[in-house]
């Protein structure tokens, strides 16, 4: 009875093992701290099996604050498991001409309706009046509807012998000089001082926030860089666990938190292990807030100075809903005050011909757009082109 007794533990014990082990292999990433059911955990896609086991690694390379033991504190470079290839996103370069064609479906009202009023053989006053109404119903503002306006009636002459090709172009050329081609627009992302570049993604629920920053890391994997994601968006338990998905797609760590936990703690600890593991920049994906909460606005305020005791930040890019209009202005002052916001990123510009925003955010509040969101799709975040994007326009 006894033999009988033990095989039937043995089998008990073999099956849980097995089961284990599927599950185990299931899984894309790893906690390196799962009982730390309170602290902050850190996830990374798994090396593969058979890797050699890495020698101790010096003080600088470990994810020491994180509450995790000694013998599990090393940062191994992230590798595929067997028969999991990360993906290997495009190049930065190129990409929003790569999406022209998209963001002209997008926006062809607006060009269709500029090239056919200007197309006329005599431009009456209505004529005029119906070129404004276009240029402000796609949200580019007063302001640079009027000059945009009065810089083509200064040349009403050369419209009425112009060639289609040649009233194109100039029409280009005066919609890009008010994108403002002459704005820095170039992203933080690089170390310096030794230390990571630290973006900071700000904006309200419901603009993209999550999702643009996994884009973010993809373009910054596809231009070579090493990348950490922070994920102290801790009121949602599943923006965490979309940021991780992202991050395993290219073979990103992770950095979150428990759900209901302190934002300002995870972006320090993610900070903390930017350093520690010597990457060229961390991302750090914060709570959505409502730009009419003044409490959630200084939360904000409170997470950047908290950062700033590991490394300071070199980008605060705040994420916009193109089809906002006019709220999107309001958002962007609001955010200013909190922090000093260095670019916006426009996302769904893919379905709606407001494309004007562009230009009402830049002269609004002087800061530029950097980076536009063209779609759903994993690499459909581009930098912004102001030449390229008023091409796309026109069509």
């Amino acid at each position: 009875m006894e033999f009988v007794l033990i095989a039937i533990a043995i089998l008990v014990v073999g099956l849980v093992a097995g089961i284990g082990l599927l599950v185990s292999a299931g899984r894309r990433t790893t906690r390196l701290d799962d009982d730390a059911a309170t602290g902050t955990t850190l996830t990374r896609p798994r090396p593969p099996e058979t890797a050699t086991p890495a020698p101790p690694a010096p003080s600088g390379s470990t994810a020491s604050g994180l509450g995790l033991p000694p013998e599990t504190a090393e940062l191994p470079p992230a590798e595929p498991e067997p028969g999991l290839v990360f993906e290997t996103p495009p190049p930065s370069a190129g990409r929003l001409v790569r999406l022209r064609s998209r963001l002209a479906r997008s926006q062809s009202s607006l060009g269709r309706g500029l090239l056919t009023v200007l197309a006329r053989e005599r431009l009456t006053e209505d004529d005029w009046e119906e070129l404004e109404e276009t240029l402000l119903a796609a949200d580019i503002g007063i302001g640079a509807t009027t000059r945009i306006v009065e810089r083509l009636r200064t040349q009403s002459m050369v419209l009425a012998t112009a060639s289609p090709a040649e009233l194109r172009e100039l029409l280009v050329s005066e919609l890009t000089a008010v994108l403002g081609p002459d704005l820095d627009r170039t992203l933080g992302t690089d170390r310096h001082d030794g230390l990571p570049g630290v973006v900071l993604v700000v904006g309200v629920n419901g603009a993209g926030k999550t999702t643009t920053v996994g884009k973010i890391a993809r373009v910054l994997v596809g231009d070579g860089k090493s990348v950490i994601l922070g994920a102290a968006d801790t009121f949602r338990a599943a923006a965490a666990d979309q940021l991780e998905t992202w991050g395993e797609r290219v073979g990103v760590l992770t950095v979150r938190g428990r759900e209901g936990g302190d934002p300002a703690s995870v972006a320090f600890e993610s900070v903390r292990t930017g350093v520690e593991a010597e990457v060229d920049t961390v991302v750090v994906d914060t709570a959505g807030r409502l730009h009419t909460k003044s409490g959630l606005m200084d939360e904000l305020g409170k997470v950047k100075r908290v950062v700033e005791k590991q490394a300071p930040v070199t980008e605060v890019l705040l994420v916009l809903d193109a089809t906002t209009g006019q709220n999107g202005v309001v958002q962007a002052r609001v955010f200013t005050e909190a922090v000093e916001v260095t670019g916006v990123v426009l996302t769904k510009l893919d379905g709606t011909a407001k494309g004007g925003i562009v230009v009402r955010v830049q002269q609004e509040l002087g800061i530029p757009v950097k980076l536009i969101g063209l779609g759903e799709g994993a690499d459909d975040l581009a930098p912004f082109e102001p030449r390229a994007f008023a091409e796309a326009i026109v069509g």
